[in-house]
């Protein structure tokens, strides 16, 4: 196998550290799904394993307490981790959240400590630690970024093959551990879209964007992940294209929900898909109920999703609703649908506020 090509230019980051996450068991337990690899100096990423002792594997902790003596040294790196790294917006909007990611993460810790010692996910999820339930969203609440990923799963989705929900519901407070220890590290997109010179940046991934682009050779599917992962953001800082990835071009409301519901990295942006995506089939234009995501009004007005905001008419709720016309989202209340003009490009109404 040939190393990585060097960038002719000074580049962004010098090393590259790729993270397959695992949601099992409790926070030391050496866990078989949890690999890191590491590329640096223009090499091919290798695994890191955990120090010489009792445990063939990582632990959570372990990992997270591996990254804070590593990410000391200053060196321009880039930190690729799969699990989510917060809610989305309709959970901010059902508890009556801010939009902050640092109040978020403690807000999360206090109600679902899983890592505390001996605490399985399921213990919260079941009520006999923590107060998950104060805390709980719906297992089809997406992100904008999930749902533009295509087939990522919602950080609600458990017990399910594939399902991202363990690994995200155990993996956050150790991102608060990391973030408390190491208050330079820039945590994107929540700590802005653009990191500054010589910054260590920590990200969200999603190995399926890039795993299809190497063999696998001898690695498990985990080892594979986390190898592809560290390889794809090697070569996109010496193409130049880990720019373009930290500036995905969105706009508007959807790079606001972002910035609070987060973003992964490398995730594909089209709002024509998008919407596709959303809303499903043409045909839905006359099949679903006027509320129902993906639903077209007689006037081109689609329902794209229905929020947690009470409505300002009587026991309504705020559907966010988007003009096929001119691709202007605004709010509305549920009651209001079957008839919505664009207040954008149709003189209708002014639109309610949805996140």
């Amino acid at each position: 196998m040939k190393d990585i090509p060097r960038s002719r230019s000074g580049p962004r980051f010098l090393r590259f550290i790729g993270i397959d996450y695992s949601g099992a068991e409790t926070r030391d337990a050496s866990l078989k799904g949890l690999r890191v690899y590491q590329a640096q100096d223009g090499r091919l990423p290798r695994e890191v394993l955990p120090p010489p002792g009792n445990r063939k594997y990582w632990s959570r902790r372990g990992v997270a307490e591996w990254l804070v003596a590593m990410l000391k040294d200053d060196i321009p790196t880039i930190v690729g981790i799969d699990h989510g790294f917060s809610m989305p917006l309709a959970y901010f909007e059902r508890h009556r959240l801010p939009h902050d990611w640092s109040s978020f993460l403690d807000d999360f810790c206090h109600h679902w400590p899983t890592d505390h010692p001996n605490v399985y996910v399921d213990f919260v999820r079941e009520g006999v630690l923590g107060s998950g339930a104060e805390r709980m969203g719906e297992r089809n609440w997406r992100r904008y970024t999930e749902v533009a990923a295509g087939s990522a799963k919602s950080v609600f989705h458990f017990d399910v093959q594939g399902s991202v929900a363990k690994s995200t519901h155990s993996g956050l407070p150790w991102l608060r551990f990391i973030r408390q220890s190491l208050p330079q590290v820039h945590f994107w997109p929540f700590d802005g879209w653009e990191p500054g010179p010589n910054a260590i940046v920590i990200a969200e991934v999603y190995p399926r964007l890039c795993s299809a682009n190497y063999e696998a050779e001898d690695r498990t599917p985990d080892q594979h992940d986390a190898y592809s992962v560290t390889r794809w953001l090697a070569e996109a800082t010496v193409s130049g294209e880990i720019d373009r990835l930290l500036q995905p071009p969105l706009r508007g409301h959807i790079k606001a929900a972002a910035a609070v519901e987060g973003w992964i990295l490398g995730t594909p942006w089209d709002e024509r898909s998008f919407i596709a995506k959303v809303t499903g089939a043409a045909s839905s234009r006359t099949a679903r109920k006027t509320t129902q995501p993906g639903y077209v009004n007689r006037n081109n007005q689609q329902v794209v999703r229905r929020t947690a905001i009470p409505g300002n008419d009587r026991h309504q709720t705020v559907y966010e609703l988007r003009c096929l016309d001119c691709e202007h989202s605004y709010g509305a209340n549920g009651s209001d649908i079957f008839q919505r003009r664009c207040p954008s490009c149709d003189k209708g109404a002014a639109g309610l506020q949805f996140g």
